[in-house]
C-alpha cells in the first residue's frame, strides 16, 4: 500500500516538525525569534489580504470554454473566431461593482461581467457589465461617481444624497438609472443574467477592413430577478446567495451557458448615425443593428482556490489580439489606462505571471523584466532592450491596428446636453417595460430616494419626467411632491434647474 502521506514545509521546503507548539524558553515562554517557521508563519499571514478592488470588490468565477457557431472571418482575423467549431478556454469573473468585499450579493448595483479567452495568440479580456449602457461617458467623471457609489467620508456610511446629488447633476445617466432601479438591478443570480461589452470595439479583417461592434452574452437559463424585498431579506438571510448559486451548480453538473451575440456598425454608418455610437449611455437599437448570434459559452469548472484563481484574476479591456482593437469611446480609453494600472498597484508589476493570468495558449516574449514577484526566468541572459542584434524579439508591423481618422482642436469639448440623452430611458419606460416592471420600477426609486434632501428628490424627479411624463409624475407622487413643481422644473434647462433646487 502506498503511504500518500505528506510532511508539512516552509515556504521553503523545510519540513516543519510541531505546527501547534511556539519554541519557547522553557513552558511558560517568552518565545524564541529562532522559531523561523512560527515567524515564517505570522509574517505571512499579516500580508494574506492584498489591497481590495477599488470597484468589483466582491465577486465569483469559473472555468469554462467558448466554442464558434458562426463564421465571422469576414469581419475579423483573430484566430479563434477563425472557424466554426473553434474551442477557446475561458476564465469569467462575475462581481457586483460599488460594495466591498463583504458587501452582499444581492445589493441593487450593477453586475461585472468579464471574460478571459486564452486564445493562440495571446489573452483577450471582454470585460463588461450586465447592463448595455452606463452612468457617464467622459472617464474624468469616474472617480467622483465611483465616490458616491461608496461611504460618506464623515460618517463611513452609505449616503442617498451623495448618491442622488451627483446622479442628477449628471443627466446622461439617467438610462442606467433606469435599469438599476428596476428589477434588474438586483440579479437573483449570476447564472441567469445577461453580460455585455456596453463599449464598441473594432473588429478588423486580415485585409485591414474595419467595423465597430458591440458584445451580447445572452444566458441559456432565463433572466431571473429579485423583487426589493426579497433582495432585502437576503442581504441578512444569505449575503452570499449568488456565489453560492454559480459555485453549486456547477458542481452539480448544471453548467451555466450564454449564446454571444454581435451587434455590427460599419464605419459608414458610424459617421452618418442620428447620435454618437461610441456614447456608452446609448445603446444601439435592435432594429437598425439586429445582433447576430457568433458562438456560445459554457463554463464547466470551479475554481480549486478563490483567492489564486478568482481574486488574483485581473481582466482589462486593454488586452486585445489582433483583429480585435479599441474604438473611439471615451469612457473606454479611460478603462484601457485604468485597469492596467490599478492591476499593477493591487498585484504588483508581474501580475501577469500568475497562472490565471498568465497566457496558455500562446508564448510570453516581452522585454519587461525585474520587479516584486518576478517568479519566472526573468529572460534568462537574452537582450532586455530593443532594438537588439541579439535574436530578441521583434515587433511585426502586420499586426498594427487599421488606422482611423482622428480631427479636431485639442481641448476639454464639452458634451452638448440635449433631449437625446433621455430618449432611450424613455422608451425602456413606455415600451419595453411591463406595468408590473414600472410598478417595481417607482417602489425602488422611491424607497431610495425618499432617503435624500427634497430639493434632490425635486431635481431628480424633473430628470424622470424629461424622460416620460408618467415615470416623472409617479416617482413625484410616491415622494409626496408637487407634480406642478416638478413639471416646472423639467421645463427648465439643467443649468436653471440646478439653480432652482441648490
Amino acid at each position: 500500500m502506498t503511504d500518500n502521506k505528506k510532511t508539512l514545509t516552509t515556504g521553503f521546503g523545510m519540513p516543519v516538525d510541531n505546527d501547534l507548539n511556539s519554541m519557547t524558553a522553557g513552558a511558560k515562554g517568552p518565545v524564541l525569534v529562532q522559531d523561523v517557521h512560527f515567524l515564517d508563519k505570522l509574517a505571512h499571514f499579516d500580508r494574506e489580504r492584498i489591497p481590495e478592488r477599488v470597484v468589483h470588490a466582491k465577486g465569483a468565477g469559473a472555468h469554462g470554454y467558448f466554442e464558434v457557431t458562426r463564421d465571422v472571418s469576414e469581419h475579423t482575423r483573430a484566430k479563434f473566431l477563425s472557424k466554426v467549431g473553434n474551442k477557446t478556454e475561458v476564465f469569467v469573473r462575475f462581481s457586483t461593482v460599488g460594495g466591498e468585499r463583504g458587501s452582499a450579493d444581492s445589493e441593487r448595483d450593477p453586475r461585472g461581467f468579464a471574460v478571459k479567452f486564452y486564445t493562440e495568440e495571446g489573452n483577450y479580456d471582454m470585460v463588461g457589465n450586465n447592463t448595455p449602457v452606463f452612468f457617464i461617458r467622459d472617464p474624468l467623471k469616474f472617480p467622483d461617481f465611483i465616490h458616491t457609489q461608496k461611504r460618506n467620508p464623515a460618517t463611513n456610511l452609505k449616503d442617498p444624497d451623495m448618491f442622488w446629488d451627483f446622479l442628477s447633476l449628471i443627466p446622461e445617466s439617467i438610462h442606467q438609472v433606469t435599469i438599476l432601479f428596476s428589477d434588474r438591478g438586483t440579479p437573483a443570480s449570476y447564472r441567469k443574467m445577461n453580460g455585455f461589452s456596453s463599449h464598441t470595439y473594432m473588429w478588423y479583417n486580415t485585409k485591414g477592413e474595419y467595423c465597430w461592434v458591440k458584445y451580447h452574452f445572452k444566458t441559456a437559463q432565463g433572466i431571473q430577478n429579485f423583487t426589493r424585498e426579497e433582495a432585502e431579506r437576503l442581504r441578512g438571510a444569505d449575503p452570499d446567495v449568488a456565489t453560492r448559486d454559480l459555485h453549486a451548480a456547477i458542481a452539480r453538473g448544471e453548467y451555466p451557458a450564454w449564446r454571444l451575440e454581435m451587434q455590427i456598425m460599419t464605419p459608414a454608418q458610424a459617421r452618418d448615425y442620428r447620435f454618437d455610437p461610441f456614447d456608452v449611455t446609448k445603446v444601439w437599437p435592435h432594429a437598425d443593428f439586429p445582433p447576430v448570434e457568433i458562438g456560445r459559452m459554457i463554463l464547466d469548472r470551479n475554481p480549486e482556490n478563490y483567492f489564486a484563481e478568482v481574486e488574483q484574476a485581473a481582466f482589462s479591456p486593454g488586452n486585445f489580439v489582433p483583429g480585435i482593437g479599441p474604438s473611439p469611446d471615451k469612457m473606454l480609453q479611460g478603462r484601457l489606462f485604468s485597469y492596467h494600472d490599478t492591476h499593477l498597484h493591487r498585484l504588483g508589476p508581474n501580475y501577469h505571471l500568475l497562472p490565471v493570468n498568465a497566457p496558455k495558449a500562446a508564448p510570453m516574449a516581452s522585454y519587461q523584466r525585474d520587479g516584486a514577484m518576478r517568479f519566472d526566468g526573468n529572460g534568462a541572459g537574452g537582450p532586455n532592450y530593443w532594438p537588439n542584434s541579439f535574436g530578441g524579439p521583434a515587433p511585426d508591423a502586420s499586426f498594427a491596428f487599421p488606422a482611423i481618422d482622428v480631427a479636431g482642436t485639442a481641448a476639454r469639448h464639452a458634451y452638448v446636453l440635449g433631449d437625446v440623452d433621455f430618449v432611450q430611458a424613455g422608451m425602456l419606460f413606455r415600451k419595453v417595460m411591463t406595468d408590473k416592471d414600472r410598478e417595481h420600477l417607482v417602489g425602488n426609486i422611491v424607497g431610495h430616494l425618499g432617503g435624500a434632501k427634497r430639493r434632490l428628490q425635486l431635481r431628480q424627479s424633473a430628470l424622470f419626467y424629461k424622460a416620460d411624463p408618467e415615470y416623472g409624475e409617479r416617482v413625484a407622487k410616491g415622494l409626496g411632491l408637487n407634480v406642478d413643481e416638478v413639471k416646472r422644473l423639467a421645463a427648465m434647462t439643467q443649468e436653471d434647474r440646478v439653480k432652482a433646487t441648490s
